[in-house]
């Protein structure tokens, strides 16, 4: 089943970001977090790992929805695609990784931390975009900026999200989800503690606006 970006981040109110570092604990953390009610994950390429991890996971959990972030060129996508990447996300975007993703035709999740980032995207036919570094970069103030003159965008913001936070940005008009590693941080990942992991996706799951 191919899933647009819209479908995908509707799916729930948080997307976990993972940045994954034993192969050994890719399943159980995938397993946790899908459990826990969090189906769309979002591992990152910045282990060496991340491209088996993304591997594992599609063969393995047929019910995760498993996409690559920290996507910065068209080699990258091109190797998260081969990898089983349902979806991509960037941090920021450039013309040449617009342009390999629209060949591609894969669903994409592009970096903006600018009205003119968005403005250009929206040109494209991108209107659901990643705002990044969301608190560095304004934050809810910013976003409520952008709702004026770009009603039609919808953003995930990510970057210094953390559970409190998340319930705020998700009161915004614009916001449609968050992304965040609070539900997997690393000392939880490293004590292979799955059971504490699955409780906090479950909360970030029933997560809701303020």
């Amino acid at each position: 089943m191919t899933r647009n970006i819209e479908q995908i981040t509707s799916t729930s109110p948080v997307i976990p970001v993972l940045a994954i570092e034993s192969l050994e604990d890719v399943l159980p953390l995938a397993e946790a977090l899908c459990e826990g009610g969090l189906s769309v994950l979002e591992v990152t390429l910045r282990t060496p790992i991340a491209l088996q991890a993304i591997a594992l996971i599609r063969k393995n959990l047929p019910d995760a929805i498993v996409g690559a972030g920290t996507v910065l060129n068209a080699e990258d996508l091109r190797c998260a695609l081969e990898a089983g990447s349902e979806f991509i996300v960037s941090p920021g975007t450039t013309p040449q990784l617009v342009d390999a993703v629209l060949a591609t035709q894969t669903s994409f999740l592009p970096g903006v931390s600018t009205a003119s980032e968005a403005m250009n995207l929206l040109e494209k036919g991108f209107s659901h975009l990643k705002f990044f570094p969301a608190q560095a970069a304004g934050g809810q103030a910013m976003l409520k900026a952008l709702y004026g003159p770009l009603p039609q965008i919808r953003f995930c913001p990510t970057g210094g999200i953390d559970k409190e936070k998340a319930h705020q940005y998700l009161a915004l008009p614009n916001v449609m989800c968050v992304g965040g590693s609070w539900m997997a941080p690393k000392e939880l990942v490293r004590e292979k503690n799955w059971p504490e992991i699955k409780r906090r996706a479950e909360a970030a799951a029933n997560m809701s606006a303020v």
